[in-house]
């Protein structure tokens, strides 16, 4: 950490880093974000990588800037990408029902070793940076939700309403209801299953151009999009439900509703809508690297806070993807509507009524050459299908990029270019369709881009106006 950067950023509150540090106020016992009103004396602060690591230092969290709303850890820590995808197996829940040696073993590293790297980068073990943030999560349930503090440890993880109170008196000096009723916030959930969140970034965020990225690819029936709003049906653990997602005027976060029939997935729902709109990037760091390039200099200014789109799952984007080889958006578009209406399920409600996209065991043995697709790429579906259902393929993030690419390239109709856009699209920072028309004739180097090639690539399409 370059202890001089993160003095000034304190001193100004500078939204830019909020979440890319923590404070420590040792005279006081709590940490706080960068933002914080709070401005102790800099020989009683301490500089910490992860809201995590100052837990482990004995620290609470400060009541007044909530570190529990920052936008958290920024998706790529430095040059570790293993940390990266155990962050996001993490926020799958994969410590919930599993232990530090299950989780490396999904990574293809021992537990040592992946205990050493989350200390390097994140200075907190594994087991660490998950209590975090479920204590993180349940405060925010707290504060933001009419939950009973039943559902709330439960939706949060935690495995007795002992252990949650428990928890929260040790860190807060408060049990859960005192929190709630010393909080004056606005809380949703009037009605059972419905819920609202504010989901926090590190501004600028350019909401104009990721909305308009997805909406361009918006699958009909499945997803809904304006320039105001995202919407969709989703399905977990064997439940449908749906999301709604808008950004705040003048207010760094979108809020998101959710409608869903069980509180204990509402952890895992928020983490996936946090990576569809790539809330956990750090647009300063970003920047900084890509207008370095002449190329690309004037287009990261012209257009701040760029984002990569994420999306819901992974099998389903990668469908798409493949209907999407060698013809227009909107014809890719109105094909998978055809093959959602056909082989997904219809909804009475949510949100938006739709229909769900089918998943790998509708799809294996499907005839979608009835719905107008090709008989390749029919066949080039069922096969990733099958192999999503064997396990061969997985979208949660435990394969390494080139892991991945080898694994889903070796299904016929599926190359470089498209695996590359799916990794993009699943939130690898460094993927790069390099096949791409438009990105070929780009000049410059895109090894100079790395390790954010992927927004490079958003950046380039945007000065050409050219969709996939």
């Amino acid at each position: 950490m370059d202890i001089r950067i993160y003095q000034r950023a304190r001193r100004a509150r500078d939204s830019r880093f909020d979440g890319r540090f923590f404070i420590g106020v040792t005279s006081t016992g709590i940490y706080c974000r960068p933002i914080c009103p709070a401005q102790p004396k800099e020989e009683n602060v301490r500089y910490f990588a992860s809201a995590a690591a100052a837990a482990e230092a004995g620290l609470r969290p400060c009541l007044r800037c909530r570190p529990e709303a920052s936008p958290g850890t920024p998706a790529w820590l430095g040059t570790s990408a293993t940390v990266s995808r155990a962050l996001k197996l993490i926020g799958e829940s994969a410590l919930d029902d599993a232990d530090v040696e299950t989780l490396a073993g999904r990574l293809g590293i021992g537990s040592r070793h992946l205990r050493r790297l989350f200390l390097r980068y994140l200075g907190a073990t594994p087991v660490a940076v998950a209590q975090t943030r479920r204590v993180h999560f349940a405060k925010k349930l707290i504060d933001e939700t009419r939950l009973p503090m039943t559902q709330v440890a439960m939706a949060a993880g935690f495995g007795s309403i002992r252990r949650f109170n428990a928890t929260f008196q040790k860190l807060y000096g408060r049990t859960p209801r005192e929190l709630r009723a010393a909080n004056a916030f606005n809380r949703n959930g009037h009605e059972a299953g419905h819920y609202t969140f504010r989901l926090g970034y590190r501004p600028p965020y350019d909401w104009d151009s990721l909305v308009d990225f997805l909406a361009m690819r918006a699958i009909p029936g499945v997803e809904t999009v304006t320039s105001e709003r995202y919407c969709r049906s989703i399905f977990m653990d064997g439940r449908a439900g749906s999301i709604a997602v808008a950004p705040v005027a003048g207010k760094n976060y979108l809020e998101l509703q959710i409608q869903y029939p069980d509180p204990a997935a509402l952890f895992r729902i928020v983490e996936r809508v946090r990576r569809i709109f790539d809330l956990g990037a750090d647009p300063a760091e970003v920047t900084s690297h890509l207008k370095q390039d002449a190329q690309l200099r004037a287009v990261v200014r012209a257009f701040p806070g760029m984002r990569v789109p994420g999306c819901w799952d992974g099998f389903e984007m990668s469908v798409r993807a493949i209907l999407g080889q060698q013809v227009s958006v909107k014809g890719a578009s109105t094909i998978a509507g055809r093959v959602a209406a056909a082989f997904g399920t219809d909804l009475t409600m949510g949100l938006t009524r739709g229909l769900l996209f089918p998943g790998a065991d509708a799809l294996a043995e499907a005839d979608l050459t009835r719905v107008g697709v090709t008989r390749q790429r029919a066949q080039s579906i069922r096969d990733l299908a099958q192999a999503v259902a064997r396990g061969d393929v997985t979208f949660d993030g435990s394969l390494d990029p080139e892991e991945f690419e080898q694994r889903i390239t070796r299904i016929s109709g599926i190359g470089s270019w498209t695996a590359q856009y799916i990794a993009m699209r699943l939130g690898e920072p460094d993927a790069f369709p390099a096949g791409d028309l438009h990105l070929r004739r780009a000049a410059g180097s895109p090894e100079a881009w790395r390790p954010w090639r992927a927004y490079a690539a958003m950046y380039l399409w945007k000065v050409s106006q050219h969709e996939l």
